[in-house]
């Protein structure tokens, strides 16, 4: 597995797109629950019990060589909200873009072509460290970061929050992203075997409801 790629993919300078996402922290400020870091590191905490261990797992099952169109189909059973299906693709289109150009594979341009507007971002995600170079565990780890740091990032800019106490939240929930990941690759592990219907549902219902009032926003910070 190659660790430079895990830090050039977990880069937030790298051009995936998730800079104009918030990851529900801006419906989730805007209804008065994130309110400043400790209420963000709740949030942060649901986001990566939930819809952060979905994706980890989709991630690492892909690593793993799991049919990707198999692995979009249980994504978007997971993911009940059409506006979080459509964010979720689009990120996986911006993150194909980006990883194409520096991970040339024919895996990822098959993957284009079956899914022209996009793929699910996790499912994506899992290609991309297939194509270089990395393991199910490396995948693992980029969503379950993703999954906080997102929402963390975004609240800085939300609520002018400290970018100290932002950084704080995520260096506490580090033993939580450790154990998220690890069992996420036991899992993914397990589909090989059992198919699609091993992956965790965790479910958020919270989040898709503020994602579908947020979508309907005539003016937002975040796409999503």
């Amino acid at each position: 597995m190659s660790r430079s790629a895990l830090l050039v993919l977990a880069d937030g300078r790298f051009p995936a797109g998730g800079h104009a996402h918030s990851g529900g922290a801006e419906a989730a400020v805007k209804a008065g629950r994130v309110t400043g870091a400790a209420s963000l590191e709740d949030f942060c905490r649901g986001r990566l019990h939930t819809t952060g261990r979905v994706a980890a797992a989709l991630a690492a099952a892909a690593v793993l060589g799991v049919d990707p169109v198999e692995l979009d189909a249980a994504a978007d059973a997971r993911t009940p909200s059409p506006a979080l299906r459509g964010a979720a693709r689009k990120l996986g289109r911006q993150l194909m873009r980006a990883a194409r150009a520096t991970w040339p594979s024919s895996e990822l341009d098959a993957l284009a072509r079956a899914f022209p507007k996009g793929a699910h971002q996790p499912v994506v995600l899992g290609l991309v460290a297939r194509a270089a170079g990395m393991g199910p565990v490396d995948a693992a780890y980029c969503a379950v970061y993703e999954s906080v740091s997102g929402p963390a990032t975004a609240t800085v800019r939300l609520l002018s929050l400290d970018p100290f106490d932002a950084t704080g939240v995520l260096a506490r929930l580090a033993p939580e992203l450790d154990r998220v990941a690890g069992a996420a690759v036991e899992v993914a592990r397990s589909v090989l075997d059992e198919g699609v219907e091993a992956l965790p549902a965790g479910a958020a219902p919270l989040l898709e409801i503020s994602a579908e009032v947020h979508a309907a926003w005539p003016v937002r910070l975040f796409a999503s």
